[in-house]
C-alpha cells in the first residue's frame, strides 16, 4: 500500500446508508416507514452522526426518501442490488474507507459505529453463522472484487466472502447491547411491529 493509500486508509470512513431497495416486502418506500413517529432511515442515520461519522444515504433517482440533514448520493438505476450502493459509496468516498449501513437497522448505536469505524481494512458482522453485508467496513482495495461480482450478478454475501474479511461474531457485539437487535433488520410489518414494541419498551 502507498503512503497516500494508506493514509486515507486511517481516515475516518464515511458512513453510506444503502436505501436503493424496492422495499417490496414492506410496501415499498422503506426509508420512509415510520417507527416511532420517525422514519425509519431516521435511526441509522442519527447512530452515524452520533459516531462523529459523515453521513451520506445512498439511493436510486426513483428512491422515496424523507427529508435527510446529509448529503444523497445516487446509484445506478439498474440493476437493484445492494452493491450498487456499496460501489457508489466507495466512488463517493473518494479512497476513504466506508461503513456500509443498511437503511432498516433502528437499533444501530453510536458507540458500535464508532468502533467499528476505527477498525483496520474489510471487517464484516458476523451473526449466528451468518454475514451482515450491511453492517460492515469496506475499503478501496474491495472495488474491483465488487465490481466483477455485480457484473456475474452473485449475492452480496459471496462477493463480500471473496474479499476475506474480519468477521466480528457476537461476543464482540455484546460489548454494544443485544447482538440481535443491534443487527435487527426491519423487512416487513411483522419486523415493524416487533420494532415498535422494542422502542416501546
Amino acid at each position: 500500500m502507498s503512503t497516500r493509500a494508506a493514509s486515507r486508509e486511517a481516515q475516518r470512513p464515511l458512513a453510506a446508508v444503502l436505501a436503493g431497495g424496492a422495499g417490496r416486502r414492506i410496501g415499498g418506500a422503506k426509508p420512509s416507514a415510520l417507527l416511532g413517529g420517525q422514519a425509519l432511515i431516521a435511526y441509522p442515520v442519527a447512530a452515524a452522526a452520533a459516531a462523529r461519522l459523515e453521513v451520506a444515504v445512498v439511493a436510486k433517482r426513483d428512491s422515496a426518501l424523507p427529508p435527510l440533514d446529509c448529503a444523497v448520493v445516487l446509484e445506478p438505476d439498474l440493476p437493484r442490488h445492494p452493491l450498487c450502493g456499496i460501489l457508489a459509496a466507495l466512488e463517493h468516498a473518494d479512497g476513504r474507507p466506508i461503513l456500509a449501513l443498511a437503511c432498516d437497522m433502528p437499533f444501530l448505536t453510536g458507540p458500535l459505529l464508532s468502533w467499528l469505524a476505527g477498525q483496520r481494512g474489510a471487517a464484516v458482522v458476523e451473526l449466528d453463522g451468518r454475514l451482515q453485508p450491511l453492517l460492515a467496513r469496506y475499503v478501496r482495495a474491495s472495488r474491483s472484487v465488487f465490481e466483477q461480482a455485480l457484473a456475474e450478478q452473485r449475492s452480496v454475501t459471496s462477493a463480500v466472502q471473496q474479499i476475506a474479511p474480519t468477521r466480528i461474531d457476537a461476543s464482540e457485539l455484546a460489548r454494544f447491547g443485544d447482538p440481535a437487535r443491534l443487527c435487527f433488520n426491519v423487512n416487513d410489518a411483522a419486523d415493524l411491529a416487533a420494532a415498535e414494541r422494542w422502542l416501546a419498551h
